[in-house]
């Protein structure tokens, strides 16, 4: 007996074929800095065996599903409470750091002591220009370096997390819980940050991911947007207002001169 599957897809249609998602920073400035996201690739391995695991369709399957943002930066953080129990963050690079200690402040930020998910576990957000948009229904998910190998392992967790780009596009942060505050935190420029994965309606359908320009029309509806965080608690309701204002098209893909 012969059992024909069929995938719940249109062959033809604004919604067959690949995805299309574009990422743009949010500003020009200090933009050599920040690497484009590739795609999720084991490098060096061997390929030789059929067997081999770096030739297993369920592990490339995985693989292309998954984009790698790079760090920008080369820091040396560690914790401490001043004489009042006031947490801190101590640069314990000094003057040998790479990035200027007053320049710390705009990217790092220690999140207030009342917010953290656990009293123990200290919040801090690296601040990331970093954004992606698209023209259909499609969710990004933030998530750890589960696949990289480091020789030091940071002492917590990213703080992921998942929304909407088509109708929520805004800018990514690092964002680390910090279980053992004895340990340091070291992160250093070019290698993985995090994370993303995208989901569309179906998940057959491969990612094409291109540099997109950041028109007046995509900063007019970020402006609309922006910064609502600060005024609701529960910014998911927002989505199908913000979907009403919402231009068409969105998503220019960037030529290149």
């Amino acid at each position: 007996m012969q059992i024909t599957i069929t995938l719940d897809r249109p062959e033809e249609g604004p919604r067959s074929g690949p995805v299309t998602v574009g990422w743009f920073l949010t500003e020009d400035k200090g933009a050599v800095l920040f690497d484009a996201p590739e795609r999720l690739v084991s490098r060096g391995v061997q390929r030789n065996h059929a067997k081999s695991a770096s030739r297993c369709p369920a592990v490339i399957q995985m693989e292309s599903r998954y984009f790698v943002v790079n760090c920008p930066y080369d820091l040396h953080l560690g914790f401490q409470r001043d004489d009042k129990g006031k947490p801190q963050l101590v640069n314990r690079a000094g003057a040998a750091g790479a990035v200027r200690a007053s320049k710390l402040g705009p990217l790092l930020t220690l999140v207030p002591e009342v917010e953290w998910r656990f009293a123990d576990r200290p919040t801090i957000q690296l601040a990331l220009p970093y954004c992606f948009i698209a023209d259909e229904p499609l969710w990004i998910t933030q998530i750890g370096c589960f696949a990289h190998y480091r020789p030091d392992p940071l002492p917590g967790t990213i703080f992921g997390g998942r929304f909407p780009i088509n109708v929520w596009p805004r800018p990514l942060m690092w964002a680390f819980e910090w279980h053992d505050t004895s340990k340091d935190i070291v992160l250093r420029r070019g290698e993985p940050l995090f994370y993303v994965q995208f989901e569309a309606e179906g998940p057959d359908r491969a990612i094409q991911l291109v540099e997109a320009e950041r028109t007046p029309e995509l900063k007019e509806y970020m402006d609309k947007i922006g910064g609502v965080v600060n005024y609701v608690n529960q910014t998911f309701s927002l989505f199908k207002a913000a979907e009403s204002i919402r231009p068409p098209k969105l998503l220019k893909r960037k030529e290149r001169e």
